[in-house]
């Protein structure tokens, strides 16, 4: 296992995939790595690429939004990445490739954190860190326990621009972190 300092640098000089030729910036992580959670989504989009920082762009304000309405500040609260540490042309979905090339990456930035909670924004994440037999839509707001890690998958902030019935949910979501999170604060 990498420390920090090795792991980004590793990353920075990337090109185990072709995202690495095109990107703009890496976007490593961002938010308290030594907090009890940790955000995963799927890769960046253009605003994350031209500035180097996961979820700035439109969903993750809106997500940031109502993270801030429930108390959770990124600086202190959580730690948030992605799969991926490249952007995808035109925001499409990662290859099956370029997620294997990213994994190792993400594993090492949660086993740096240490969380007690992870988060998987989104289809693609929930598959990569629970498996290919569940969905989103059946799945998303149910609590998993593996290896004393409490995993949760919900919708993307992304998702909720493109069908808004998917708000309330995503919010009873967001609420039921908050609820774990100050379960374990707790003790």
């Amino acid at each position: 296992m990498l420390k920090w300092r090795e792991l980004y640098d590793e990353c920075i000089q990337c090109h185990k995939c072709n995202l690495g030729d095109k990107r703009n910036n890496v976007v490593f992580g961002d938010g308290n790595p030594r907090s009890k959670i940790i955000f995963v989504g799927e890769a960046p989009g253009a605003d994350e690429d031209r500035i180097g920082l996961p979820f700035v762009g439109r969903a993750g304000q809106l997500l940031t939004k109502g993270l801030t309405a429930l108390n959770l500040v990124r600086e202190d609260d959580y730690y948030i990445c992605n799969i991926c540490k490249c952007r995808p042309d035109n925001n499409r979905v990662p290859y099956e490739d370029e997620v294997e090339a990213c994994l190792p990456y993400l594993r090492n930035q949660v086993a740096l954190v240490k969380p007690k909670i992870i988060v998987c924004l989104g289809s693609t994440a929930m598959k990569h860190i629970l498996g290919n037999d569940f969905r989103i839509t059946r799945d998303r707001g149910k609590w998993i326990e593996k290896k004393g890690c409490y995993i949760l998958a919900t919708f993307h902030p992304a998702a909720l621009f493109r069908d808004e019935s998917k708000k309330v949910l995503f919010w009873q979501d967001l609420k039921s972190v908050k609820k774990k999170y100050d379960e374990i604060e707790k003790g």
